[in-house]
């Protein structure tokens, strides 16, 4: 804007931008964030979506419908003293809390406690990103946590009521390790469970599903570390068969390399499926995308299509995607209300498609 204009011209304009204001105040979502002014006139941070809860920090959202109303399993940040390092040791969670509502918009009701580490007895430190499942009249929450040997294993719990509490199986799930379980359904009935998280997940010491503390990050030339998959039992507690790395290809066809850390996979696994076709969408991590891949099996190979959400505040993303009220939702997590990396919330915003299939790209702040 020209500073030297009337001081009735710049009267008029900002009266015209307030009427523009007013009108696009009844729109009730935005594909673009909202602007805010702090008190001395001057732009601040923009959000697409507010965080859900406030009175606790949330984050690594996994939403699911169940008895037709929506349910989070989320993280639970706490803020423990714990030194900041690269493997995510400030990231030290104690339990977890499961969120609900009837719809998205709707008032949020904070369940309370459903599973306190204490309670898990072969658990370590450090509650990481879980799932849940529903199947035999059950309900399972299954979660990442580092046992006594300061492994990450994968561990299941069980209850009756979709929001806990849920009571923790003895030992963790055998054949598991490293992070971020996703369980996916497929329309046949069968239960998949995808995992893994590089770094602080562990996934690079496993090789050939063994473990070897030895073994640190791949090199920028390296072949990428590959997301895994394992098929569950009927139990819902135990693992059908071997777990098996998932080929994530780029649109030539080829594996990706370490250095293509905008694209290959880091974390943060979600899998769904819609008209027919196979959505696998991870977080790529140190490059903070949210991104999909797309295939014809729940076990791949995947090729990577686009981001779905770009970055947002906080180190990393991590998300869920569920369909619900003939709409698609993305949860999904930043800092807005601490602005610290380890002190996250969990937000919502719509997920449009393209009618071949593809996903609308978001901006959630700027």
């Amino acid at each position: 804007m020209n500073l030297s204009k009337s001081t009735s011209s710049s009267i008029a304009i900002a009266a015209f931008s307030l009427l523009l204001l007013s009108c696009n105040q009844t729109e009730s979502s935005k594909t673009t964030a909202t602007k805010k002014v702090d008190s001395t006139g001057s732009k601040t941070k923009e959000y697409l979506s507010q965080p859900l809860v406030s009175h606790i920090y949330t984050a690594d959202p996994s939403a699911h419908v169940f008895n037709g109303r929506i349910y989070v399993y989320p993280s639970h940040d706490t803020a423990t003293g714990t030194p900041e390092d690269d493997l995510g040791s400030h990231f030290n969670m104690m339990d977890y809390h499961i969120l609900s509502m009837d719809s998205v918009g709707g008032k949020v009701t904070d369940h309370g406690v459903a599973l306190d580490i204490k309670n898990i007895p072969w658990a370590g430190r450090q509650l990481w990103a879980p799932d849940a499942a529903f199947a035999n009249n059950t309900y399972y929450l299954y979660f990442p946590v580092k046992d006594k040997q300061d492994v990450f294993r994968i561990g299941v719990a069980t209850s009756s009521k979709p929001e806990g509490p849920f009571t923790p199986e003895a030992a963790p799930i055998k054949g598991s390790y490293s992070i971020d379980p996703c369980v996916f359904k497929d329309d046949d009935g069968s239960f998949y469970m995808y995992f893994g998280g590089i770094w602080g997940g562990q996934l690079q010491r496993w090789n050939n599903n063994s473990y070897d503390s030895t073994k640190g990050n791949r090199k920028a030339d390296e072949a990428a570390i590959l997301p895994r998959i394992a098929k569950l039992s009927a139990d819902m507690k135990s693992f059908a068969g071997p777990v098996k790395e998932i080929q994530v290809l780029g649109q030539d066809g080829k594996p990706y390399t370490e250095k293509n850390n905008d694209k290959r996979f880091f974390e943060g696994a979600w899998t769904f499926k819609k008209d027919g076709k196979y959505y696998f969408t991870y977080s790529t991590g140190d490059t903070h995308n949210l991104v999909y891949a797309t295939g014809t099996s729940p076990y791949g190979p995947f090729t990577y299509q686009g981001i779905i959400l770009n970055p947002v505040e906080g180190w990393t993303s991590h998300h869920s995607i569920i369909e619900k009220d003939g709409k698609w939702w993305l949860f999904y997590h930043d800092t807005q209300l601490s602005g610290k990396t380890h002190l996250r919330n969990v937000k919502v915003t719509e997920l449009k498609y393209n009618d071949d299939g593809s996903i609308q790209t978001i901006s959630a702040n700027k």
